[in-house]
């Protein structure tokens, strides 16, 4: 019962985390061009 007490607050702190982190990469624009790496491949610049 005590690993339940010590577990779930760490759980819940690096859940938080992860979701700052994500927040943070989508307010900084890593997400702006989802379609520019997919259809830069089809370009041929020989």
């Amino acid at each position: 019962m005590i690993g339940l007490a010590v577990l779930i607050p760490i759980a819940l702190l690096l859940g938080t985390i992860g979701l700052a982190a994500f927040f943070w990469a989508l307010r900084a624009g890593q997400f702006d061009d989802p379609d520019g790496a997919a259809l830069r491949i089809l370009n041929d610049d020989d």
